[in-house]
């Protein structure tokens, strides 16, 4: 009944699907939810990234998901083992969900612990190669889990003295197995550098480049407007 993840790497456009729905699934719950999210962050005074985790988990807790009792552990601040169901086949999946808040909207900041990808991109004239370490399938209590993340940032802006969400960007990652279709070489990328300092011996990071991730493909990227009269269209 159950598909064995691992035959994913020899599917693409399964695996294509199947994170597709689930973008679709999170992207439905955080237009859902909005109104909600524009009234938390211009009344609450916590850090624009601890309101958005919380908006994140209210959101997507109202919707629900199939959920599968067994803890995940990662960076992601929402973590869920979870069924998939397709007519022709059924899946356990983890899902990871992590929260951003930044001003800017052209990026993300990505640990290399929130990525099953290698990450190959050029730094200051050098190619370099850093493999993520969310497997690609993960394994818990036995059981397979193909990995699917995916990034909710909260772009808004504070110069008025308040809070003022002004769109929620909803990106999915894609899992390693599609390496090839996304990062192929350092050249072919959707990575900008940074944001964290060789020279200061930071831990690495890097930059998902919406722009670059949207030209590879569009639905992998979406826009949430958060006025009142605002209509929300999904991007194929």
């Amino acid at each position: 009944m159950f598909l064995d993840p691992n035959t994913l790497e020899n599917d693409l456009d399964r695996l294509e699907s199947i994170e597709k729905a689930s973008m679709r699934f999170v992207t439905h719950a955080l237009c859902l939810f909005r109104l909600d999210a524009a009234t938390i962050y211009s009344s609450e005074s916590d850090k624009q990234a601890d309101i958005g985790e919380n908006i994140t988990r209210e959101a997507l807790d109202s919707l629900g998901v199939h959920r599968i009792p067994v803890r995940l552990f990662g960076k992601s601040d929402y973590k869920k083992a979870c069924y998939y169901f397709h007519p022709d086949y059924a899946l356990r999946q983890a899902l990871f969900v992590d929260s951003k808040a930044e001003k800017g909207s052209a990026t993300a900041r990505v640990q290399v612990s929130q990525t099953s990808l290698v990450v190959r991109q050029t730094r200051q004239g050098v190619d370099v190669e850093v493999p993520g370490s969310i497997p690609k399938v993960l394994t818990v209590a036995g059981e397979n889990f193909p990995t699917t993340t995916i990034f909710v940032k909260y772009v808004y802006d504070d110069s008025g003295g308040q809070n003022a969400l002004e769109q929620i960007r909803i990106s999915c990652l894609p899992n390693g197995f599609l390496q090839g279709r996304y990062n192929p070489t350092c050249d072919d990328s959707i990575w900008s550098v940074g944001p964290d300092s060789p020279a200061r011996e930071e831990e690495f990071r890097t930059r998902l480049n919406y722009a670059k991730l949207k030209a590879k493909c569009k639905w992998r990227v979406q826009d949430i407007k958060v006025g009142p009269e605002d209509q929300f269209a999904w991007e194929e």
